[in-house]
C-alpha cells in the first residue's frame, strides 16, 4: 500500500509518497509525471516516521542547510537504466550542476558502453520520482540552458539559487521541455 502526505514549501505544495517505510515519491504540485510508476493509488496518512524524517530533511534543505541524501530511506521506482541515472544524480554536490551529456558519459562507463544517448538520460532525469532529494534540478543543457525540469523552470531556478549555484552562465530557454 502507498501512503501520502503533503509538505508546504517555499516552492509550493509537495506530495510525499511512501511504501513499506521508504520514500517512493516527492513531487511538486502540478509536476509532470506526478505519481507515475506507482502500482496503486495513495492513501493519505500524515503520521509516519518516514514522512517525519522527510519533512525534517526538507525543512533543513529549505533553510539553506545541506542534508545528506543518505539520511532518508529512498526506494525510487524505475528500471535499471533509470536507477543508474538516479544514482549519478545523487552524486552531484550542492551548489553545482552537471550536463545531460556528462551524465550520459558516466552511465556509458558504468554499463561498459562507448556512448550513451543524452536524450535517454534526459528521459530518466525527467522521470525522477523523488525530486529535490534526488537532485534532478542540478542537471542543465550543455550550453547552460535550464531545460528539462518536470517541476517547472521557475522551481528549478529557485532551487538552484537556494543552493548558491552560480547562475551567470545559465539561462532560461525561450522554448523547450521545461516551459
Amino acid at each position: 500500500m502507498y501512503y501520502s502526505t503533503t509538505y508546504l514549501s517555499p516552492v509550493g505544495t509537495i506530495t510525499l509518497a511512501s511504501k513499506d517505510g521508504h520514500l517512493v515519491g516527492i513531487w511538486n504540485e502540478g509536476q509532470k509525471y506526478h505519481g507515475s510508476g506507482l502500482a496503486a493509488s495513495m492513501t493519505e496518512k500524515d503520521d509516519m516516521p518516514v514522512f517525519d524524517a522527510a519533512k525534517r530533511w526538507l525543512d533543513h534543505y529549505f533553510a539553506g542547510k545541506k542534508p545528506a541524501i543518505s539520511e532518508l530511506p529512498l526506494s525510487p521506482i524505475g528500471g535499471e537504466f533509470r536507477q543508474h541515472v538516479w544514482r549519478i544524480l545523487c552524486e552531484i554536490p550542492y551548489g553545482q550542476v552537471i550536463t545531460y551529456g556528462e551524465i550520459a558519459q558516466k552511465v556509458a562507463a558504468k554499463l561498459n558502453k562507448t556512448t550513451m544517448s543524452s536524450q535517454a538520460v534526459g528521459g530518466a532525469v525527467g522521470h525522477n520520482p523523488i525530486s529535490i532529494v534526488i537532485p534532478c534540478h542540478r542537471v542543465v543543457g550543455t550550453n547552460g540552458s535550464l531545460t528539462g525540469y518536470a517541476g517547472g523552470i521557475g522551481t528549478k531556478v529557485k532551487l538552484l539559487e537556494l543552493e548558491g549555484v552560480d547562475m551567470s552562465r545559465l539561462f532560461v530557454p525561450t522554448k523547450g521541455t521545461a516551459l
